[in-house]
C-alpha cells in the first residue's frame, strides 16, 4: 500500500532528524502516522538541543537498550550501527557494554542493607564490625580505581569481602583500560539507573554527583535522561509489526 502524502512527509522528517529508518518504523507509520510524528517530536529533543555530541548520544542509547533490565536487541543493533557511523570505535562500544554489566550488583546494594536490618531486628547484629587491614585495602583500591566511595558499600565490604573484591575487579576493567572520558562513563550509569526498567535511585543520585564532579553540565545530564525517557516506545516498535502481520493474515483468510 502506497504511503499518503502526510505519511511520506513524516517519514522524510524522521529520517532527517533521527538519521535512521527501518521496517519497524514503517509499521508504526502505516498504523498511526500522527503517533509516530508525536514520538518524533519527543525523541528529537536531545537531537535539537545537542548538549551531547552524536557519538555520546548513540552510546547512551546503547546503554539503555543493552542493560539487563531492558535488553531491547533491535535497538542495540540500530544504535551500534549508528554509533560506528558517527565515529565510535568497537572498543568504546564494548566499554559501554562492560559498564552496563555492573547493573547486577544492585541486588547486593539493595539486598545487603535489608539483611542487616533483619539481623538487627532479631538481635543477631548490634553494629558494624571494624574493618580488617585487608578490607581497608579493598576500600582504598575501589576508591582509587572508581574515583569515589559511598556508604552503601560499607556493609557489603564488611559482610562479604570476597564478593566485594571480585566486584571491584570486575567493575574496574573499563576504568583501568577504557578510553571514554570519566563523565561519559558516569552518563552510562545514569542512563540505566534512571531508565523506567530499573529506577535505582541511590545509584542515580551518586552517579549524577560523580558526573558533575567530572565536569558534566546539568544540560548534558538532562539530555541523558531525555534519551532514557523514550524507552517506552519499544512496547510499540516490538508489537506494531505483529499487528500488521495479524491484520494481513486475517484479511487473507476473509478473502479465501
Amino acid at each position: 500500500m502506497a504511503l499518503t502524502a502526510r505519511q511520506e512527509a513524516i517519514k522524510q522528517e524522521f529520517i532527517e532528524v533521527r538519521g535512521t529508518w527501518s521496517d519497524t518504523w514503517e509499521s508504526v507509520l502505516r498504523l498511526d502516522p500522527e503517533f509516530l510524528k508525536a514520538y518524533l517530536e519527543l525523541s528529537a529533543v536531545p537531537w535539537r538541543k545537542n548538549h551531547l555530541d552524536d557519538k555520546v548520544k548513540e552510546l547512551i542509547y546503547i546503554a539503555v537498550d543493552a542493560n539487563a533490565t531492558h535488553m531491547y536487541l533491535p535497538g542495540v543493533r540500530q544504535h551500534i550501527r549508528a554509533a560506528l557511523g558517527v565515529g565510535a570505535t568497537p572498543q568504546e562500544i564494548m566499554e559501554v557494554l562492560e559498564l552496563a554489566a555492573t547493573l547486577g550488583i544492585h541486588a547486593m546494594n539493595v539486598g545487603v542493607p535489608i539483611l542487616v536490618e533483619v539481623l538487627q531486628e532479631r538481635g543477631l547484629r548490634t553494629g558494624p564490625a571494624p574493618l580488617t587491614e585487608a578490607q581497608e585495602e579493598l576500600k582504598a583500591q575501589f576508591t582509587r580505581t572508581r574515583g569515589y566511595w559511598h556508604a552503601f558499600w560499607d556493609e557489603m565490604l564488611e559482610l562479604d569481602p570476597e564478593m566485594f573484591a571480585a566486584y571491584t575487579d570486575f567493575s574496574s576493567v573499563p576504568w583501568r583500560s577504557g578510553t571514554l572520558e570519566p563523565k561519559v562513563k558516569e552518563f552510562v550509569y545514569i542512563a540505566f539507573d534512571t531508565a523506567a526498567t530499573h529506577l535505582y535511585v541511590k545509584g542515580l543520585k551518586l552517579h549524577i554527583e560523580n558526573a558533575l564532579g567530572y565536569g558534566a553540565t546539568p544540560q548534558e545530564i538532562l539530555e541523558v535522561m531525555e534519551i532514557a525517557s523514550v524507552l517506552g516506545i519499544h512496547g510499540v516498535t516490538a508489537t506494531a509489526p505483529i499487528l500488521i502481520e495479524e491484520m494481513e493474515q486475517a484479511a487473507a483468510q476473509r478473502a479465501m
